[in-house]
């Protein structure tokens, strides 16, 4: 009978380890260790907006907003019980090092630091993150290196609404036609996220638009019909340059070309660019270099 009993229990036991883990971490605490909260988007990933509020930036005479070009952010994508975590985080020059010292104390990788823009006063640097293991440990490690920067980490009252779009200086339906996809207002600020066609991964794990795969495009106001464009093209190796000419020959300044990841497939590199012009005008252009990349169809 006690033999019985000891392998009843032994079979508990092995059954126990074979069930399944936790489908998705617990982003609640996940949160309260990072020091600000997020938001769960489509195939689980958990983002957390992180848009540096506390410095102004200004570019050719324009104030930039936090949304235009200094929202940085960090994103959780769930493997099992586990997690993958990217970010694009907006830094001073003086914050660079010191962040990026604590960062890897924390096994968090640097897999790019650059700029965005030219010109920009005073100058900001982007500093791409990745890292994989517990999503707690994960965010522990990100908060000791978010502590060293001034990034304000209350979480701020949510962007104007789609309805809003009306209210925008710019005419955003015929930017809409133009681009040829649907935008959406954030904070003033005019975006859009286009996916790439084909998937793209990172060791092995899929990395959605949530997690930076996606063309971004933001349209700031400037006045008159007028709109200042910024964002990044993901290209491969073979788009670079015909989206670069289509980018130049209606006006719009390539301010960067690098990477972001380092394991990626495909081989990804970004285009960064910057034009102050008639919105719809620079949203024809845009339109003619997002015709040289393989995109998902709106």
């Amino acid at each position: 009978m006690h033999a019985k009993l000891m392998s009843g229990a032994m079979l508990i036991a092995v059954s126990a380890l074979l069930e399944p883990a936790s489908a998705a971490p617990n982003w609640q605490i996940v949160a309260q260790t990072l020091g600000k909260s997020g938001t769960e988007m489509p195939g689980g990933v958990y983002r957390v907006g992180l848009p540096r509020t506390d410095l102004k930036v200004s570019l050719d005479g324009i104030s930039l907003k936090p949304g235009f070009a200094l929202g940085g952010w960090i994103a959780f994508e769930p493997m099992v019980n586990q997690a993958m975590v990217m970010g694009d985080i907006v830094l001073t020059q003086d914050e660079v090092n010191p962040v990026m010292k604590k960062l890897q104390e924390g096994g968090i990788e640097i897999t790019a630091v650059h700029n965005h823009l030219l010109r920009a006063e005073p100058m900001t640097l982007y500093m791409h993150v990745f890292g994989q293991g517990d999503p707690v440990t994960l965010a522990t490690a990100l908060h000791a290196g978010l502590a060293l920067t001034k990034t304000p980490m209350e979480n701020a009252a949510s962007g104007a609404s789609q309805s809003e779009a009306s209210t925008l200086p710019i005419d955003t339906a015929a930017v809409d036609k133009a681009i040829g996809y649907k935008g959406k207002v954030n904070g003033g600020v005019y975006q859009f996220s286009i996916p790439r066609a084909e998937p793209v991964k990172d060791n092995g794990m899929d990395v959605p638009a949530a997690l930076g795969s996606a063309l971004a495009i933001n349209f700031q106001s400037t006045g008159g019909g007028k709109a200042a464009i910024t964002g990044d093209f993901v290209l491969t190796a073979k788009e670079v340059n015909p989206v670069l000419k289509a980018m130049q020959d209606n006006g719009i300044e390539i301010t960067a070309l690098h990477s972001h990841m380092l394991d990626e497939e495909p081989r990804l590199f970004f285009m960064h660019f910057w034009a102050n012009d008639d919105a719809q005008k620079l949203a024809k252009g845009l339109r003619a270099a997002l015709d040289k990349v393989a995109v998902k169809k709106s």
